[in-house]
């Protein structure tokens, strides 16, 4: 293990994405509940765009499955479940959660590097990685890794922030700093480099997404402001004029 993996582990054992958005023991029933609606209430796009349901008996792997939110949604859809993750408190927890929701069972889960999958090749018809790359040592080798343990013709999800775009740029203006922003690796790309990072695909289609929402991360009048003014005047915007500006890029991906 590398210098940078070692902190990005570390980093992560310490970490629990999205946290404070629940007052319930970590590890209850209810916390893990508490994330999940959270989750889907900032991440509204991400049913529309992955569903979650239509994976039913194939074998799909999750690279950075985080506490298993969405992995027990593919787990509950009837997918085969695979889930990585570099940090053991993530796994333990992924654990918790999968068992409190009767999918302990459906779903395999396990410390490992996504630079260096402990699979065969062609083991799996879909791969996802939500909000992984960009925290990687090293992205140009998790993709490899991803792509090799595909099926021809398999699937892969990916996402990544967006350097250019609209909650980038508020965190500039407003300096706000962003989720994560002392993590010891965090990219940001631009829908042609995002492009480029997965050119050994042989079909990628980007779909800029995660546009504001109303938060409870934030208070005080910075709070206020995005909130009260912000967020409606953002969407009332066409929809065409502010797309390639979501602050997150989806990726749809064949080999």
């Amino acid at each position: 293990m590398t210098d940078s993996t070692e902190a990005i582990r570390r980093y992560w054992d310490e970490q629990i994405h999205d946290v404070r958005m629940s007052h319930h023991p970590i590890g209850s029933l209810a916390f893990f509940d508490d994330l999940d609606r959270y989750r889907f209430e900032k991440l509204c796009y991400l049913p529309e765009l992955v569903d979650f349901g239509a994976y039913h008996g194939r074998r799909l792997l999750e690279v950075g499955c985080g506490i298993g939110t969405d992995l027990v949604r593919f787990a509950k859809g009837g997918a085969l479940c695979t889930g990585i993750d570099l940090a053991e408190r993530s796994i333990e927890l992924a654990r918790a959660n999968c068992a409190l929701h009767g999918m302990a069972a459906a779903v395999d889960l396990r410390v490992a590097d996504g630079t260096a999958l402990p699979f065969p090749d062609d083991s799996f018809d879909v791969v996802y990685g939500h909000g992984v790359l960009q925290y990687s040592a090293n992205p140009v080798r998790v993709v490899a890794e991803c792509r090799r343990v595909l099926t021809p013709g398999g699937a892969a999800i990916f996402m990544v922030y967006n350097r250019i775009s609209w909650l980038n740029a508020l965190a500039k203006v407003t300096k706000v700093e962003l989720e994560h922003e002392d993590a010891p690796v965090l990219r940001k790309y631009s829908i042609r480099e995002f492009r480029d990072l997965l050119s050994d695909f042989s079909d990628v289609r980007i779909v800029p997404e995660r546009f504001p929402v109303r938060s409870r991360l934030h208070g005080g009048w910075k709070g206020a402001l995005y909130n009260g003014v912000f967020v409606g005047a953002f969407n009332a915007l066409p929809r065409s004029w502010v797309r390639p500006f979501g602050w997150h890029l989806m990726a749809f991906c064949r080999k």
